[in-house]
């Protein structure tokens, strides 16, 4: 009789946690079901109120109050729906576990009975019983695990239906072929005469002197006079990353790969660049310190890439693809060529949105061929003269707003980071070739950001940043070194090193100093500026962080201490560039604001090239060069 006793006090314990996981799952999954209903009924990245603010915007583009309304608002409708994102997709995995819970805790339940010879039911014996108890379980596990999926799924294609029905937009529409190219040379202090557009705005004629060349004209050979002004030094050790000092930078004791800005970011895309006499004074309407501007006929969000004199930028639409090079000191197109009859490449081009585009990854050079990717999958190689050399298409990427992740290169090797919704994907193609050297798959999200480089521990990395990972790769074998996930959300800024720091950020997420390593530990986390688009840059001890949101801060490196902020209207998605003691940051309206690294606040000037901008400034020596909607800009004295 004791034992029986005992029996059913376990029975009836065990029988009191099969009713509690049962209500928490019931409860979890109405819970589940009322908040994706929620975010269906109200479409938290598309509110009537952000529609209406929109709508007086382009009644009165002007109004700093409507700019810092709609961009608040927008932050915080984002905000809401990576959260109710985060709790469906975290309440989902609970219902697994409790519906998994509740299927043991029941099995025991009946077994117990069972063993006692007390049926469920009165009147039924223990075999029925058992085979009843059985399919309940199957049932309810079932129920419950469908469940989870099924708000799991609903919730993660949220972004996709979204953007499908009003979003996403096709790329621009082809743009005529035209007969010629006009570049403009302007001298410093060149009088333009100015006229105003149909909307009123102010624009800049082109001043006498403009040169147009005829598309039909053969390609110049880069072994021109004008290509040979500028003498470069000769090659030299490349330096270790750690020092970089000043005696180094002045004795020229620098490889033709850190003198130049082959890459997004510049060298090794680590946001530094290493060329003297940089201006800081210009203005786009009155031409003052603009050298030469050229109108580019197909858009791109791409930053200019410098090797000697030579530019390339790229820009695509649905009709074609393009790489243009151009002799950076006067301007003029040197070649232009298309990516095109390339096995595997689609059709028709990707839906991407219009702030994307087709050709938002800027291209790289090793001053022996330049390389470029566009939102298709398609990635060419052409020689200096504009000559196919390879092409492959590695498959559409599946990304919602298209691809941007920019590429890197450096000895044989073309970094490519293609991080989609079917998986993330780190790869190497050998320069010369296009053949694989090695892809490595990792277990991260779709990111927006690009590979960066880094001399770690005496070893090449390459540094990515993706949700939720941060990582460190071997540059020769693509075997991950280290990884260290704090990061969420849509990633788009890429890292930045220095001081044997990794700094990471992004939006909805955090700030994070990282010391790489086998076991890679956070040294100082922050939440206050995050960026979406523009990434970090770093130099003498002092870290920078731009906002989409106008704010721009400067921290302590190794502390994470604040030591300045300075807020602007229009955002920044460009990233900051660093050279000679000087950040250059430009703000989407086609500012540049200059500051001093340093620890206290000290702006060097505020000029503007006229029109508005989203892309990372490229340096050389003695001159900037900037992207705007409509033109490439090259200034200096």
């Amino acid at each position: 009789m004791r034992e029986n006793g005992e029996n059913k006090d376990k029975i009836k314990l065990v029988g009191n946690l099969v009713t509690a996981t049962g209500i928490f799952c019931l409860a979890l999954a109405l819970l589940l079901l009322i908040n994706y209903w929620h975010i269906r009924q109200n479409k938290p990245l598309e509110t009537e109120a952000l529609k209406s603010l929109v709508q007086q915007f382009q009644a009165d583009p002007e109004s700093e109050v409507l700019k810092k309304e709609i961009r608040n608002l927008d932050l915080l409708a984002r905000k809401a729906f990576f959260t109710s994102n985060w709790q469906v997709q975290t309440g989902a995995f609970l219902l697994l576990l409790g519906g998994i819970a509740f299927a043991t805790f029941l099995r025991i339940f009946h077994t117990m009975k069972a063993r006692i010879l007390e049926p469920l039911i009165d009147g039924m014996d223990s075999g029925l019983t058992r085979m009843l108890s059985q399919r309940w379980i199957l049932i309810t596990g079932g129920v419950m695990l469908g469940l989870a999926l099924t708000a799991s799924f609903l919730t993660t294609d949220y972004l996709k239906f979204y953007e499908e029905t009003g979003k996403v937009v096709e790329a621009p529409p082809a743009t005529p072929e035209k007969s010629s190219v006009k570049i403009a040379a302007v001298d410093a202090g060149q009088k333009t005469e100015d006229k105003k557009t149909e909307d009123g705005r102010q624009e800049t004629s082109e001043p006498a002197g403009s040169v147009v060349i005829p598309a039909e004209a053969g390609t110049p050979s880069l072994t021109t006079e004008a290509s040979k002004s500028v003498v470069i030094p000769a090659e030299a050790g490349t330096p270790s990353l750690t020092t970089n000092t000043s005696s180094e930078k002045a004795a020229g004791n620098l490889t033709a790969e850190f003198r130049n800005h082959p890459s997004f970011r510049g060298p090794w895309g680590q946001g530094t660049s290493y060329s003297t006499g940089i201006p800081v004074d210009w203005d786009g309407a009155s031409g003052r310190n603009i050298k030469w501007k050229v109108e580019l006929n197909k858009k791109g969000y791409n930053s200019p890439v410098i090797w000697n004199n030579v530019l390339f930028v790229a820009g695509a639409d649905n009709a074609s693809r393009m790489v243009y090079c151009f002799n950076r000191l006067d301007g003029k197109l040197l070649w232009e060529q298309e990516a095109k009859d390339i096995p595997g490449s689609p059709a028709t081009a990707p839906k991407v949105t219009a702030d994307t585009g087709l050709s938002a990854p800027s291209v790289a050079t090793d001053g022996k061929m330049v390389y470029a990717i566009f939102a298709t999958g398609d990635i060419i190689a052409l020689d200096m003269d504009g000559k196919h050399i390879w092409a492959k298409n590695l498959g559409v990427p599946d990304n919602h707003y298209g691809h941007s992740s920019s590429l890197i290169c450096h000895k044989d090797k073309v970094i490519i980071q293609f991080d989609t919704n079917k998986g993330g994907r780190l790869l190497a193609l050998n320069s010369a070739t296009g053949d694989i050297s090695w892809d490595i798959s990792r277990k991260s999200k779709i990111s927006w950001s690009s590979p960066m480089l880094a001399e770690i521990d005496g070893k090449l990395q390459i540094i990515t940043t993706s949700s939720p990972t941060v990582a460190g790769y071997d540059f020769d074998t693509g075997a991950q070194i280290w990884a260290l996930d704090c990061l969420s959300g849509e990633v788009g800024p890429s890292a930045a090193y220095a001081d044997g720091l990794v700094f990471a950020a992004n939006e909805y997420a955090a700030l994070v100093a990282i010391k790489p390593g086998p076991t890679p530990t956070t040294v100082w986390k922050s939440d206050e500026y995050l960026p979406e688009a523009a990434s970090p840059a770093v130099s003498d001890g002092l870290l920078f962080i731009a906002t989409s949101y106008g704010m721009f801060a400067c921290y302590d490196a190794k502390t994470g201490k604040k030591q300045w902020e300075k807020e602007f209207g229009q955002g920044f998605y460009g990233s900051p560039m660093i050279a000679e003691g000087k950040v250059y940051v430009m703000e989407r309206s086609g500012a540049v604001h200059i500051f001093k690294v340093d620890r206290t606040l000290t702006s060097l000037g505020d000029p503007t090239i006229g029109e508005k901008s989203v892309v990372t400034p490229a340096l050389a020596d003695g001159s900037i060069y900037l992207r705007g909607e409509k033109y490439l800009y090259c200034i200096g004295k």
